[in-house]
């Protein structure tokens, strides 16, 4: 399928069994709906976006000429799933919070024993510093952009290196392939290796022409600029000082690192003796604020949750790579307990060794249940309804778009996953009796004790987290447009 014949229906109506999470800990399931969005480029205000939704729909056609008595048949795009069994549903596309799209050549390579800083040092800034070449740009930036996609990954927060032309690559290949972005050219003046560094002057400079680029030329509006200080050490006070006032007086995204391990935060309470904490670092140079994203903030004090909850700040949860790097385990369960609302999950490529949301949440799954064992408070448990709100509506609210993406709800983007637990190649198994012939939320009338009762929707959906991989992702739509049909 093509974006253009897309475009020749200026109204799509999906059919099929929908699933999200709209609160915390909740799953939602409709069957057999028909959700219809326009695709009409004349009506800017509702393109892409979620028109009605009719649950318990016979003829998801009537359902749309209802809607809208203007519609013609020829006009209407009708959109089933791959199979009709409860196996297969649509589900809101992941939200990657946090990933470092240069350092995708370095995913599974972590070293013995390696902790942050020093796997900053052996790995890291050598992999971003090459991709100046920008040869070395495209290649890893379009496959880490397919990679996500495969992986149902709809929106996504990327670190991309220093270097400005190469942050640029980055904003066309996302723009090619129709992947909602936010794109991040870090910024970074001070403790640095020499071959990995950039003046104030220049960090500014280059950041301007980024977001004049993003917005006056390559004119995407998926993809947009958002300011990245790397993390506290490695800027200046004026640096942080001066984006702080950029992204404040052109209302941009923030996007850094928090209390990720210990000899960071030691670290910079010794270059920072002016701030209360690593958090207050960021508050008092103006990057604190209702679109800042915080990287892992694992080890923060009452003080910091306080300062974050004032000013509304996300927080994403990075599971994989605080596990693969012993920086230690994020308390999700304690911080909503504690008013922090806004949590989502990062891949965090390349400290996380894959660039699926769905590996994220089944580490969060895990991550929680060893620290609710340390603690021995099984109130720090995350369920699995828990993390799949992590992965989408909780990443929207990180990224302050909740009103917009993250669930099925009238008025939002359409941003979307096929899934079906059958496809071509998939690992998993589910055998004929586990597959109910009524609505999966009743019992069967099957009452032969040689056979186990069929699985209800909830199994189905934990069927998946704990076994899917990018194989079982069918089709994934960002703003109603099918970006990637991955059985064609």
């Amino acid at each position: 399928m093509t974006r253009s014949k897309e475009l020749q229906h200026i109204f799509v109506t999906f059919y099929g069994n929908f699933i999200d999470t709209p609160d915390f800990g909740s799953l939602r399931v409709r069957m057999n709906t028909a959700i219809g969005v326009c695709m009409d480029p004349s009506i800017p205000e509702n393109f892409g976006k979620i028109q009605f939704i009719s649950e318990n729909c016979e003829d998801p056609l009537m359902a749309t000429i209802q809607y809208d008595t203007s519609l013609t048949e020829d006009k209407i795009k009708l959109v089933v799933p791959s199979n009709n069994s409860i196996t297969s549903f649509y589900f809101p596309g992941f939200i990657d919070t946090h990933i470092h799209a240069s350092q995708y050549p370095n995913c599974g390579i972590l070293g013995n024993n390696s902790t942050l800083l020093d796997w900053l040092n052996k790995y890291t800034f050598p992999t971003e510093a090459a991709l100046s070449h920008l040869p070395y740009a495209n290649i890893v930036y379009d496959k880490i952009v397919s990679r996500t996609i495969a992986n149902g990954t709809t929106t996504a927060t990327y670190f991309t290196t220093i270097d400005l032309n190469a942050s640029k690559v980055m904003a066309q290949i996302c723009s090619k392939y129709g992947q909602r972005a936010l794109i991040g050219k870090v910024c970074m003046d001070s403790n640095s290796p020499e071959y990995y560094i950039e003046t104030c002057k220049e960090s500014v400079s280059s950041l301007i022409e980024l977001v004049d680029y993003l917005e006056n030329e390559l004119c995407n509006p998926l993809v947009q600029p958002i300011v990245t200080p790397r993390f506290a050490p490695s800027c200046s006070r004026e640096l942080m000082e001066t984006i702080g006032n950029l992204a404040k007086n052109k209302s941009l995204h923030i996007q850094t690192h928090l209390s990720e391990n210990f000899n960071e935060i030691n670290w910079v309470e010794n270059l920072f003796p002016e701030c209360e904490n690593y958090t207050d670092v960021y508050n008092e140079y103006g990057l604190l604020n209702e679109k800042t994203i915080l990287a892992h903030s694992i080890h923060l004090t009452p003080e910091e949750i306080q300062l974050i909850k004032l000013k509304q700040s996300g927080i994403s949860h990075c599971p994989i790579s605080n596990t693969s790097l012993t920086s230690g385990e994020c308390p999700v369960k304690e911080m909503f307990a504690d008013g922090i609302e806004k949590i989502g999950l990062g891949t965090d490529v390349s400290a996380g060794y894959s660039c699926s949301i769905l590996e994220s949440a089944k580490a969060a799954y895990a991550v929680s249940r060893h620290l609710a064992m340390k603690k021995e408070k099984p109130q720090l448990k995350l369920s699995v309804n828990e993390c799949l709100y992590l992965a989408t509506l909780g990443g929207a609210k990180v990224l302050d778009m909740d009103k917009h993406i993250g669930s099925f709800d009238v008025g939002k983007s359409f941003d979307c996953q096929e899934i079906d637990l059958i496809s071509p190649n998939s690992t998993i198994d589910i055998f004929e009796w586990q597959v109910p012939t009524n609505l999966p939320n009743t019992k069967s009338e099957h009452t032969s004790l040689n056979k186990p009762e069929p699985f209800r929707m909830c199994d189905i959906v934990s069927k998946w987290f704990f076994n899917a991989d990018d194989r079982n992702v069918v089709t994934v739509w960002v703003n109603g447009h099918n970006i990637q049909n991955l059985n064609t």
